[in-house]
């Protein structure tokens, strides 16, 4: 499901806490023992069929352990999330952590019951999960968050706030006849029951232009330069929205960042869409780069497509000739029910079989122009030369699959696997990340959100440092307004 955006930065501390990187604030490894908790996600239901047409692809899960579900909930798993580190990290002290995290919307966890039928009550509703959230956040003391599935923006804000924390928002305006409207969000709150709310959030260890006066004495990481919020309905991209930011170290002044937030639409069968808005996307934030220096970029998100799709395969390496595919089958998300996972029920296919090469030949030329940009290419491309942070930094095989990308972030009684990431461009690298959970311990709980974990989601969090000096272009242009909306 596509929501909307908004944008967070830091005067004091960094949520819970100072700005002190992570490794003075985290415990390795910090523990929790949930009670039972079952089942979830927040999109809408997912499609539990098998049949996928992106290529030739091995199983997804290579690991035994999945093929074992476990249907008792007697003793409550205890979580564990260990912080792994790059086997040779860099020597820079510029460092900073950006966590995503999708935190399932209030509207979707009541909206789509049959996801978390086994979740206790008192798990799902809003004012546990913010308190848990909020917990959760204050743990890894991130400089920036990227949150999606925010439709409790002004609650999530005073509680934010106190903690040190100041952002914007960018809202999905939709009725619920699906038509979409303006309107003042300081008249009209998030809870409005005409009115659905959805946003992609940034919060930040930052400082902006309204309070600098009020904060002068307190030691901030960033500032911010610039804001942009992308409306892809203006584009024929659905009313999903994103949004990008540039910062600037307070220490080091060339050392510059873009950081991207974006919910791509949820449906599975309209990968067209998917990879429009993501093109879009790394479009927008290589102008900004380009407008500030080259700086590198970082992208955090929850991207609705499984590491072994290929739009994943997009993402990694920049293009895609989308003649190849099966349009409804580009996310990967219809063979991750969990039947399916634990079940082991998956199949390698070699090749694209007949019916899919026939499907794939039904690419209208609007479908094509909203993958791609024109309608007289097959081949859809974007300017950035992306890694993803946690195929980077190597897992073991009880957290990850063969591409090294977690084995899962959501689960709930429709979906089990990935569909969050972090990416980086060239200029930074991570230096550790915070590992996800083993499917046998996700199975334990039975779905998620649990007593400790606020959402059907697992946070991505990972801690950067710049990898070279950002040389400043003579001919930059620092615009005369900044876009601080």
């Amino acid at each position: 499901m596509g929501f909307a955006c908004g944008s967070l930065l830091h005067p004091f501390i960094s949520i819970a806490m100072a700005s002190p990187t992570l490794s003075q604030s985290l415990p390795k490894p910090f523990s929790f023992k949930p009670t039972i908790a079952i089942s979830s996600s927040m999109v809408s239901p997912t499609s539990s069929s098998s049949s996928s047409s992106t290529g030739s692809y091995s199983p997804r899960w290579d690991n035994s352990i999945l093929r074992q579900p476990t249907t008792s909930y007697d003793s409550p798993p205890e979580i564990l999330r260990h912080w792994i580190e790059l086997q040779q990290p860099l020597a820079s002290h510029d460092r900073f952590t950006v966590a995503s995290y999708n935190i399932l919307g209030d509207r979707n966890a009541s909206k789509h019951k049959d996801l978390y039928l086994n979740v206790p009550s008192n798990y799902i509703r809003w004012g546990y999960r913010k308190r848990v959230l909020c917990e959760e956040i204050m743990r890894w003391n991130p400089d920036i968050i990227c949150m999606q599935e925010v439709d409790k923006y002004f609650d999530l804000r005073n509680t934010m706030e106190k903690a040190g924390y100041v952002g914007s928002y960018k809202e999905k305006k939709k009725l619920l006849s699906g038509k979409t409207m303006r309107l003042d969000m300081k008249l009209i709150g998030s809870d409005a029951p005409e009115i659905m709310l959805m946003g992609v959030l940034h919060f930040g260890n930052l400082i902006s232009e309204e309070v600098v006066a009020t904060l002068m004495n307190v030691s901030e990481k960033f500032r911010l330069l610039e804001r942009e919020s992308i409306e892809f309905k203006g584009f024929g991209l659905r009313d999903n929205v994103a949004q990008l930011s540039v910062f600037e170290m307070c220490r080091v002044e060339s050392r510059r960042l873009v950081v991207g937030n974006i919910h791509v639409l949820y449906n599975p069968s309209r990968g067209e869409v998917k990879l429009g808005q993501i093109r879009f996307l790394s479009s927008r934030a290589q102008l900004l780069s380009n407008r500030w220096g080259n700086a590198p970029v970082v992208l955090g998100g929850d991207f609705n497509s499984t590491p072994q799709s290929a739009i994943y395969r997009f993402l990694s390496t920049s293009e895609l000739n989308v003649k190849l595919y099966n349009r409804r089958e580009l996310s990967g998300q219809r063979s991750c029910h969990p039947s399916e996972v634990l079940g082991g029920n998956r199949e390698s296919r070699s090749s694209i079989s007949v019916m899919d090469r026939v499907l794939n030949d039904c690419w209208t030329d609007e479908e094509v122009k909203a993958a791609t940009g024109t309608a007289n290419s097959h081949l859809v491309m974007h300017p950035l030369q992306l890694n993803s942070s946690y195929a980077t930094v190597k897992g073991s095989t009880n957290t990850r699959d063969y591409n090294g990308e977690p084995l899962a972030t959501s689960y709930h009684s429709k979906f089990l696997g990935t569909v969050d990431y972090l990416w980086y461009s060239e200029g930074v690298l991570p230096i550790r990340v915070l590992d996800t959970l083993p499917i046998d311990i996700l199975t334990r709980t039975g779905g998620l959100p649990c007593k400790k974990i606020g959402s059907d989601h697992l946070a991505l969090v990972s801690e950067f440092a710049f990898s070279k000096s950002t040389i400043e272009d003579d001919n930059l242009t620092t615009p005369a307004v900044l876009c601080l909306d």
